[in-house]
């Protein structure tokens, strides 16, 4: 392959990525709603503790797992932050 089609590739998989942000991104969204109504916390570190684990049992690389659970923390952080924005009042 030369670069031109590699680069094309990766801006697939950059919009695809960005269709997967969002999707996740409103699902988070509900489950904010839905702790809000339970009165559970935004927070939940058992819950991304098993996300991190989760992904470095599916993860074959070549990222390495350290590298899985940098993205995964700036995922989920962005969601937290989001729950938090509209979901006011939450803990």
């Amino acid at each position: 392959m030369d670069i031109d089609t590699i680069r094309k590739k990766i801006n697939q998989l950059d919009s695809e990525l960005l269709q997967i942000f969002n999707e996740r991104a409103a699902l988070a969204l509900k489950i904010g709603a839905l702790k809000k109504d339970l009165d559970l916390p935004i927070y939940d570190p058992k819950r991304e503790k098993l996300i991190f684990e989760r992904m470095q049992q599916l993860n074959h690389g070549p990222l390495d797992n350290a590298a899985i659970i940098r993205l995964f923390e700036r995922v989920i952080d962005e969601s937290r932050s989001l729950e938090r924005t509209h979901t006011k009042g939450s803990r």
